[in-house]
């Protein structure tokens, strides 16, 4: 009898000493895997990316992704300051035409057989020069070409120099440099791949290529040869991967996000933001343990524009586009419609986040001043049931609806006609429209590129001027502002034309975007910007 329970004991032990060792390899692999998931940066792109050359960079989801493979001369911070990256100076002749730059010498392309035995080389100038003329060349067909209108010529002047000479002063050059068709790329890979380069992306950036299923999974992986450092010295980045999703319905993205199988989602979709968002934009109770909510000016005016050279007495009038202007309750509308996030636009055409922006420029709503407005058009015209259309599309028909229902209490009769995007931008361009909406989001931080929409040689269809609004004074001022080297004076300058567009009211600025970022609480140091610029190379995850 002993025997058998000597027996039995001894195989309990057995039994008891493998179940314990179970447990800790399970526990183990869920420490692993709790570990390496902390080294992974998740998000999901809605739209596809249609490609990883920078040099065809020209959508949001192109820039996010370009951006971690690729560097260019210069960078912006999140402050909308330019700073160095391969570039670590640069000087600015006194004329404002020529700029040279010094690069570093310890930044290498990503690993890849093409280079030969060292599988890597250092950048020179030689590479820029390469890059830039294939941006410009026109069998490339980037649609970055725009960026060195205002280039004469550029030049490798050592291996370690670089010089690009302007054509006139632009005091927004270095800004124009900061965007990601201005990066650096190496002429025997894109020479071997030619228009495959968009899926065989080799670059200078915190992470590398490794792996892309169209329409499925991109991961990049950690660049351990990226020569920028943090403010202790420690090579940059953190993180070891990076991998993207692309569902393509913003609400499953959503989902996925609040079960902890994305890290962060940007921006405020109608089919969650009353489930995240209170309607003052604070975050709901049942998420402020799980998720961080970041936001802040976003350099995007919303706004409705008139057509100066329309034949409609109710377009030529100044009196009945203020009526408008005073016409309805913009914080209303921001607090019902998107649950406060954005900035009502009572300053002028440049919006907050940029040099030049004023909030006493421009409307508010005043319902007796818009009546006694229309009340003159009247007057003066004759016209005594005045009306107006205003073309829109789908997407922002229930701000066109408040505006209508709004501005119909002073008397003014308003239609609504909503037409696909397509449509509207082509109509737009070509004068087809008296009053429609738009939106205007900066190629670069310089509201000089938000001015450029009231420059009478901008007309459209040869420029962004959809309005034709002209002034000759404003004109004037604008020219002045390319040779004003002095940021205070330009700024000064760039108010006055502000100011002076809002007083002939060519346009009904709505509100200034914000961009909103929801994190999950274990990402840090994600950071954010007016530009809406996904940078990872500093972000980290704790558990």
């Amino acid at each position: 009898m002993s025997s058998v329970l000597n027996t039995f004991s001894s195989s309990f032990k057995n039994i008891l000493l493998i179940c314990i060792g179970s447990l800790v390899c399970i526990n183990c692999a869920s420490d692993q895997k709790r570990s390496s998931d902390n080294l992974v940066f998740r998000y999901n792109e809605h739209k596809n990316i249609s490609s990883l050359d920078p040099a065809f960079s020209k959508d949001i989801a192109d820039i996010w992704a370009t951006n971690q493979l690729f560097n260019g001369l210069v960078q912006m911070n999140d402050s909308m300051q330019v700073e160095p990256a391969i570039a670590n100076s640069w000087t600015i002749s006194e004329d404002g035409l020529t700029y040279t730059f010094n690069l570093r010498n310890d930044v290498y392309y990503h690993k890849d057989t093409l280079f030969g035995r060292d599988s890597t080389r250092v950048v020179t100038a030689e590479d820029f020069n390469y890059s830039l003329n294939r941006l410009r060349d026109p069998q490339v067909g980037s649609p970055g070409r725009w960026v060195l209108n205002k280039v004469d010529a550029f030049k490798a002047i050592n291996k370690n120099t670089f010089q690009i000479r302007l054509k006139q002063p632009f005091p927004a050059f270095l800004g124009l440099l900061t965007m990601k068709y201005c990066s650096v790329v190496p002429k025997e890979i894109v020479t071997h791949y030619g228009s495959e380069f968009r899926s065989h992306p080799i670059g200078t950036g915190p992470f590398y290529f490794k792996r892309w299923e169209e329409n499925v999974k991109l991961v990049f992986r950690k660049n351990t040869l990226y020569f920028e450092k943090n403010s202790e010295n420690q090579h940059l980045p953190y993180l070891e991967a990076v991998a993207i999703t692309f569902l393509p319905d913003k609400q499953s993205e959503f989902l996925q996000f609040t079960q902890g199988n994305i890290d962060f989602i940007s921006g405020l979709d109608a089919s969650y933001k009353d489930e995240i968002l209170t309607a003052n934009g604070q975050l709901r109770g049942r998420y402020t343990t799980e998720v961080n909510m970041i936001r802040a000016p976003y350099l995007n005016t919303e706004y409705l524009s008139f057509f100066m050279d329309s034949e409609l007495s109710e377009i030529q009038s100044e009196w009945l586009r203020k009526s408008i202007n005073y016409g309805f309750d913009r914080e209303k509308m921001m607090t019902y419609l998107r649950n406060g996030i954005g900035i009502p636009a009572h300053g002028g055409f440049i919006p907050k986040g940029l040099p030049g922006y004023n909030t006493t420029i421009g409307f508010n709503y005043q319902p007796q001043k818009a009546k006694a407005y229309l009340e003159k058009f009247k007057e003066q015209t004759g016209i005594e049931h005045p009306e107006i259309t205003i073309t829109t599309t789908s997407n922002y028909l229930s701000f066109c609806e408040y505006i209508q229902r709004e501005i119909q209490k002073t008397g003014l009769i308003v239609h609504i006609n909503v037409v696909p995007p397509s449509a509207l931008k082509d109509a737009k361009a070509n004068g087809k429209l008296d009053l429609f909406r738009a939106s205007w989001v900066a190629d670069y931080p310089d509201a000089e590129n938000y001015l450029s929409l009231f420059y009478s040689k901008n007309f459209a269809p040869n420029g962004p001027n959809y309005s034709h609004f002209k002034n000759d004074l404003f004109d004037t001022w604008y020219e002045q502002s390319f040779t004003e080297t002095d940021s205070k004076k330009r700024e000064i300058l760039y108010a006055k034309m502000d100011s002076l567009v809002i007083a002939h009211a060519p346009i009904v600025p709505l509100f200034y975007d914000e961009v909103v970022r929801f994190t999950r609480k274990n990402v840090h140091d994600l950071g954010i910007n007016p530009t809406n610029l996904l940078e990872l190379k500093r972000v980290k995850k704790y558990n």
